[in-house]
């Protein structure tokens, strides 16, 4: 319950040993459970996560509201942040580069919805064009995070050694993304603070 309105519970079942709860960014509550879990254990769960999860389902409800308020991000907007972020991923690239001993190929910026970035095989790095929006610290743990996966295309230890070495504060740059990066997803000129 969240301020009094029932919240809906979508069951989600599969060959799994534990139970998660998780609110989507569209508002909808999903428990994931292992096949054999009685409703009666499913709903004692829900009930013990009930503090958490009102707080995350006002939190979504904040999200939505906001975003619906901020309106939509006009094409000369976007393509103004597109050059901008283009400009500055290309320019960061290629000083973190050399630190890690990496080379890559085309870097691509586009509007990407739920990926921050990506490497690909071939050494290629996308990015959205929303980074730009970010703090910049934010925007080189992005940028570290895909050049490290030019040596090692997982999220092994191994992996994250490589992006300490370079950030040593890659945590708390990683968790502002975790929390705040859905503001990037609001319109160009008030994510950058009027304009």
């Amino acid at each position: 319950m969240e301020n009094g309105k029932p919240v809906t519970v979508e069951i989600i079942r599969s060959a799994r040993k534990t139970m998660s709860l998780e609110v989507t960014r569209d508002g909808r509550v999903l428990v994931r459970a292992p096949h054999g879990m009685s409703e009666q254990r499913i709903r004692a769960f829900v009930e013990e996560k009930k503090a958490w999860l009102g707080r995350s389902v006002a939190k979504m409800e904040q999200r939505r509201q906001m975003q619906e308020r901020a309106g939509a991000v006009t094409q000369e907007q976007k393509r103004a942040g597109i050059e901008a972020a283009r400009e500055r991923i290309a320019e960061r690239a290629a000083y973190f580069a050399p630190l890690l001993g990496v080379t890559y190929g085309r870097i691509t910026i586009r509007d990407q919805k739920t990926r921050w970035g990506s490497c690909s095989s071939k050494g290629n790095l996308n990015f959205t064009w929303k980074l730009i929006l970010a703090p910049p610290e934010v925007l080189d743990y992005v940028v570290v995070h895909e050049l490290c996966h030019r040596l090692e295309m997982n999220h092994s230890e191994r992996f994250w050694n490589h992006v300490k070495r370079i950030l040593p504060d890659y945590r708390e740059r990683r968790n502002w993304l975790k929390e705040n990066g859905w503001l990037l997803t609001l319109d160009y000129d008030s994510a950058r603070g009027g304009g």
